[in-house]
């Protein structure tokens, strides 16, 4: 199997897919996003394969969705983000979630957003010390997605998925020196009121009540919500302050 933006080899019952857009960190266009579905879905029905290996070209596993992606650009009109999960993302994370064969992620450098996503549906996570499992949905108005609010508080507990959805930071609890401490409170609180605050809402609504739900309905949960933030002005603005490289300047609609 071979594909431009993905590479999939199979020897002694291990398929090994290499998501390959290393110019982009791997972020996900429509062509590798369908060739990925394809992927597992070919992998799957060959019973001879005994493990599948997921991994990224270059120095990265994968940065998540490419925004340059004209399906979702807001200033291409409304950016159906339901659709766009319901097309590109769920089918793959059910497909790996339901496998009869473990998926190894092999994390060699950023997994970000639904980068992220995707490594934790797999059955087990090999990274690199220098690898970073990053969930920046907030900062462009978003709240984690592709599985994300399901299966980052099953791996590392609520409130550090909590921590890492609102900050977007790798670690956000961490111990401060005392003479630092009300610098540091000030500090965070100043962080999380320059976010949008739509998409904090539904970001801490989704995990705070992922646990009383399956990974179907975290999923439909997820399509709904996103479709909904991706209609706001906030998206519109944190999409346009990421391409301009500028601090966005979020309304709350």
């Amino acid at each position: 199997m071979a594909h431009e933006t993905l590479r999939v080899e199979i020897a002694d019952g291990i398929a090994r897919i290499t998501l390959n857009r290393p110019d982009r960190l791997n972020a996900f266009n429509q062509q590798m996003s369908l060739a990925l579905i394809e992927a597992v879905q070919q992998i799957e029905a060959q019973h001879d394969v005994r493990v599948a290996v997921l991994s990224g070209a270059g120095r990265g596993f994968c940065a998540g969705q490419d925004l340059s992606d004209p399906h979702v650009a807001p200033d291409k009109g409304d950016a159906n983000l339901g659709y766009v999960l319901d097309t590109f993302y769920i089918p793959v994370v059910t497909a790996i979630a339901a496998s009869r064969i473990p998926y190894i992620a092999a994390v060699n450098g950023v997994a970000a957003g639904a980068g992220a996503s995707l490594a934790l549906a797999c059955d087990l996570v090999v990274a690199t010390e220098s690898a970073s499992f990053i969930q920046p949905f907030a900062a462009i108005g978003l709240l984690p997605d592709a599985g994300g609010t399901h299966f980052l508080p099953r791996a590392v507990g609520t409130a550090q998925a909590l921590g890492m959805a609102l900050t977007g930071e790798k670690a956000p609890w961490k111990s401060v020196p005392d003479a630092d401490f009300v610098q540091a409170v000030t500090a965070l609180a100043v962080q999380l009121a320059a976010r949008p605050p739509l998409a904090l809402a539904a970001t801490k609504r989704a995990i705070r009540s992922s646990c009383t739900r399956t990974l179907a309905e975290n999923l439909a949960y997820e399509r709904n919500a996103q479709h909904a933030l991706g209609l706001t002005l906030d998206y519109a603005e944190g999409v346009r302050a990421f391409s301009e490289k500028r601090p966005p300047r979020f309304v709350g609609r």
